[in-house]
């Protein structure tokens, strides 16, 4: 079951924090009543145990058996599914940007993962970043066969839990008492074949010495598999937009930018295309006869090129059809993830009151993006970039004589353009983390005359150890190979190596064949390229003491309190192989190993005040709990903190309750923001807001257009403004040179909640939730990227010239170097509504009391009022109700989703419908900007069922039931996955 908080008391097994029965225990179990009640428990978003598990801020839960239902096999399937969560996919975003790491994080209001703080069982948990990254824990390191639920707090709970919690908590709570043997076996695939996802656990546990103990193993892996542009039909539409011809002014009703379908690059392909000297546009592709040539595959001959539909001359020179390199060939779709967990958690009862527990968890994940990495030497790479152009020699002893009689001996320089197909032994990027946690616990309580107090102390120790590989081109070693020469012998030789007496030789050069495809020898690969990559280890220290209980009797119930002590201490080193140490691929700058770490500690207290309650009420004030909050934080290198919560709950009637929630929440700076290391290699910039396509946006166009303007009045050389267009945008082809900021200080942020619980007791099993949800963050960890500082620069009046100087054009005015850190400079707002309508009843109340089973229905939804963001702390963008994924998105004004799970006996069947409402393409969007302005509603739809015989259940459903494209022209507003089917089997003994 998803849901927001709801009802009142806990019962054995059958309710959780902020949660009324979860699917596993239907409402039916509710009749059990107060003899069955447990003892007070913590909750999560306090440490303070209490009875009641309505909660002052919202609280959604994901239980096990939804999990199940729906066929996930990684608990980041499920949040995905959350509504107040922004889902995170493995999923390259369409603009020539690699499908990335394959970790997922969970997004709360989509703030940012850094500002959903994760827990494991209440506590801290190592971080997975790698580089320029948030304190995050990576979805897949989680073992799905222990979840026994996700709590998430949505909104704030730094005051309770330290940094990290200012759009809320996510907490997994594991199970800690499991007996017998599960094994759990599940495979998927889509609808086209491909995509298949397998997994595979088994869950062992059993009570000892008189069930004082309790020891449980828990191994599982799962596996998916990569996906290409080519394997969907978005994906696959090659789509890009450029400069419209027949736009003629800001408000012609006509967008500055049109469609491109099946896009290649004119400038470029596998087999080579020659250039004369000139503009990197087809007018400079050598010609026969007047005819556009490139090299064929085998690389003797000249034939014919057809550049395909040329729309216009803008840079990168797009074109639809023809021969150029495809623009699906720039990324994957969607990375391949492979899992490993295994699991021990276990307790022994020392004595009545005092329990030792311990938790060890081992989880290595490996990521596999296909196309992470491209080698391509065009007329489009500066030619410090260690990837322009190759200078061709008509000399050049691997040109076949017929080519070598076209090219004549003489005549203007000529340049190959190429995308390499065969030059690296593998474009694969992979990432693997090996994260290991080590936790030990006591806890216990203990009675002072009629008071009841209790107490935790733990102590954990955990690392996550990741590795970065690739391949890159050695710049030098590429250089000499490809000047390939005849020495006196005949033979074919690097240049180097012609003559026995250069200084410079070097004996393990081999020449190096650009033409054609296939004609790398295997000694030039070799020679030519390197493994790249880095090391990185993430190390986390945590103690936690805690005490708490029953502090005075008051007429409205025990006030309670609850005091912790944490201290922490974290590391992070980050070391780049030896080729990115030395600089020795693409500009040769080198990447410095470095590293860091901070220790914090921190004092907190709840108090929680029942003003009234029980046998003292009033008409219109059946009870009144109040309770508050504080946290003193001292951070060894961003300072010191105060951060506080109040808040209160006031049940009107019987069965309606008002709450609210007020508290001051702040983010320290991660190691990685602090301390990542200076690197330097070729990227897209995002952006260039002096793009023909770009120049009419932003928070700011006039200005923006002002100061483009004055850009290319002061230099010629960059073009006609009205047809610009930046290769950086869609071509790694810039140098961006990244790294921390030792000078970072804490985020704040403020939030209020404020809402509803109505649970009529006119209608049995219906809950009513709803709550708002205000955050104003200030002094934000702003991660600037290359597209932030050019927006800066030229959407500021003045100028800011610390700005404008962080990147560099050449005299085309492409980009090709710019800068990306982390300043404390950003604004965030939201403004929202998280809503859950829950009614669970027996189907057979309506039918003389027949038992026709039971049906529970659950409508949730968020509703995003404002979300709006500034990187810089004046520059003001609103990305809400848009389907932008540039880090802020998709962003729905609502979305929602409705469950329908009905249970008789050991059958169930589950039916979910995910709707995403009308959004705009960007936060700007006009018909004036782009083609397609608004994006239209996105409706998905799931069914599964299970069914229980002797000890085992048998498990089918299909995922995106009518195989709904993501709304048109995005990838990500909605499941370009597509219709999937899975099949599952547990066993229990």
């Amino acid at each position: 079951m998803i849901g927001n908080s709801v009802r009142g008391r806990l019962f054995a097994s059958t309710m959780v924090a902020g949660l009324a029965l979860t699917a596993a225990q239907p409402a039916a179990a509710q009749a059990v009543g107060d003899a069955q009640e447990l003892g007070e428990v913590v909750i999560t978003g306090s440490r303070i145990k209490r009875a009641e598990t309505t909660t002052e801020a919202p609280v959604a839960v994901i239980d096990a058996q939804a999990i199940m239902d729906r066929g996930f096999v990684q608990a980041g399937q499920a949040l995905n599914e959350l509504t107040s969560n922004m889902p995170q996919f493995a999923i390259a975003p369409g603009n020539g940007a690699a499908a990335g790491s394959g970790q997922q994080f969970p997004n709360i209001f989509g703030l940012g993962p850094g500002r959903t703080l994760t827990l494991v069982n209440g506590r801290r948990f190592v971080t997975s970043s790698q580089g320029l990254g948030d304190r995050v824990v990576d979805t897949n390191i989680i073992p799905t066969g222990l979840i026994q639920r996700v709590d998430v707090v949505q909104g704030g709970g730094a005051a309770v839990y330290g940094s990290d919690a200012i759009a809320g908590v996510v907490n997994y709570v594991l199970k800690d008492n499991f007996e017998g043997l599960e094994l759990d076996a599940q495979y998927g695939i889509s609808s086209r074949n491909d995509y298949p996802e397998s997994s595979l656990r088994a869950t062992a546990g059993r009570n000892f010495l008189d069930d004082r103990a309790n020891l449980a193993v828990n191994l599982e892996w799962s596996k998916t598999r990569p996906l290409y542009d080519y394997d969907r039909p978005r994906s696959n539409l090659g789509r890009v937009t450029i400069s419209n011809p027949l736009n003629r002014s800001n408000s012609d009703g006509i967008p500055a930018v049109t469609e491109n379908l099946n896009t290649r690059f004119v400038s470029f392909n596998a087999n080579g295309v020659l250039f004369n000297p000139g503009p990197p546009f087809a007018s400079s592709i050598y010609r026969v006869g007047g005819v556009p040539q490139q090299f064929n595959a085998a690389g003797t001959a000249l034939v014919p090129y057809s550049i395909g539909n040329l729309l216009n001359n803008a840079v990168p020179p797009f074109t639809s059809g023809g021969d150029g390199n495809p623009y699906q060939e720039l990324a994957a779709l969607y990375t391949g993830v492979e899992r490993w967990a295994g699991t021990v958690v276990g307790h022994y009862d020392i004595t009545d009151r005092i329990k030792l527990s311990g938790e060890l968890l081992y989880a290595r994940v490996g990521s596999r993006d296909p196309y992470g990495n491209q080698a391509s030497n065009t007329v489009l790479n500066n030619a410090a970039s260690g990837a322009g152009a190759i200078s061709v020699s008509r000399t050049n002893p691997y040109l076949s004589p017929e080519v070598r009689a076209i090219l004549g001996p003489a005549g203007a320089p000529l340049t190959l353009s190429k995308w390499w197909s065969d030059l690296l032994p593998t474009r694969e990027n992979n990432l693997q983390t090996d994260t290991v946690r080590a936790l030990l616990a006591l806890d216990g309580d203990f009675d002072v005359g009629e008071r009841n107090f209790y107490w935790s102390v733990s102590a954990s120790h955990a690392e996550t150890d990741g590795e970065l590989r690739g391949w890159g081109v050695w710049t030098s070693r590429f250089n000499n190979a490809v000047n390939a020469v005849r020495n006196s012998a005949g033979n074919i030789v690097c240049g180097i190596n012609a003559d026995a007496s250069t200084a410079n030789d070097d004996p393990a050069c081999a020449p190096l064949n650009p033409f054609g495809v296939g004609n790398v020898s295997q000694e030039a690969r070799l020679y030519v390229t390197t493994p790249i990559g880095q090391d990185y280890l993430n190390t986390q220290d945590d103690y936690l003491a805690t005490l708490g209980g029953d502090l005075i009797a008051l007429p409205g119930g025990k006030a309670k309190f609850s005091v912790a002590y944490e201290h922490r201490a974290e590391k992070a080193k980050f070391v780049p192989l030896a080729a990115n140490q030395q600089g020795l691929v693409g500009s040769r700058v080198p990447t410095v190993a470095t590293g860091g770490k901070f220790n914090t500690d921190e004092f907190s207290a709840e108090l929680l005040v029942p003003v009234l309650g029980g046998d003292f009420s009033l008409p219109f004030a059946r009870s009144v709990e109040l309770n508050g909050a504080y946290r003193y934080v001292d951070h060894s290198i961003a300072g010191k903190e105060d951060v506080w919560g109040v808040g209160g709950r006031w049940e009107v009637v019987e069965g309606f309750t008002l709450r609210a929630s007020r508290s001051r929440n702040f983010r320290a700076p991660t190691l990685d923001q602090l301390f990542a290391p200076t690197r330097t290699a070729l990227g897209s910039i995002g952006v260039d807001p002096c793009d023909a396509d770009r120049i009419a946006s932003g928070p700011a166009p006039a200005t923006r257009l002002a100061n483009c303007q004055a850009l290319f009045r002061a230099n010629p050389g960059y073009g006609n403004l009205a047809t610009f267009q930046d290769l950086a945008e869609n071509f790694s082809s810039a140098q961006i040179t990244t790294g921390g900021n030792s000078a970072l200080k804490n985020e704040i942020a403020k939030t209020w909640t404020y809402g509803f619980v109505f649970q009529p007791t006119f209608i049995p099993g219906l809950t009513i939730v709803a709550d708002r949800v205000e955050v104003d963050l200030t002094n934000g960890l702003s991660a600037f990227t290359p597209q932030n500082f050019l927006e800066t620069c030229f959407d500021s009046s003045p100028q800011p010239a610390d700005i404008c100087s962080t990147f560099a054009r050449d005299a085309a005015g492409q980009i090709i170097s710019a800068r990306s850190t982390t300043f404390n400079a950003g604004r965030t707002t939201f403004r929202g509504e998280v809503y859950n309508i829950n009614y669970t009843f027996p189907i057979g109340r309506f039918f003389e009391d027949r038992d026709l089973g039971e049906l529970e229905l659950n409508l949730e939804a968020t509703r995003t009022e404002k979300l709006e963001v500034s990187v810089t702390g004046f520059d003001v963008l609103r990305v809400d109700n848009t389907s932008s994924t540039t880090g802020y998105g998709p962003s729905p004004d609502f979305a929602a989703k409705f469950d329908a799970r009905f249970r008789k006996g050991p059958f169930r069947a589950t039916y979910t419908m995910n709707y995403l409402s009308p959004v705009k393409f960007q936060a700007n969007s006009t018909i004036e900007t782009v083609p397609t302005p608004t994006i239209k509603e996105n409706i998905r739809h799931n069914v599964s069922a299970s069914y229980d015989f002797l000890n085992y259940t048998v498990r089918a459903g299909v995922t995106n039931l009518t195989d709904e494209e993501p709304s048109f022209p995005t990838r990500t507003y909605g499941d370009i996955l597509g219709r999937r089917y899975f099949v599952g089997v547990k066993a229990r003994f």
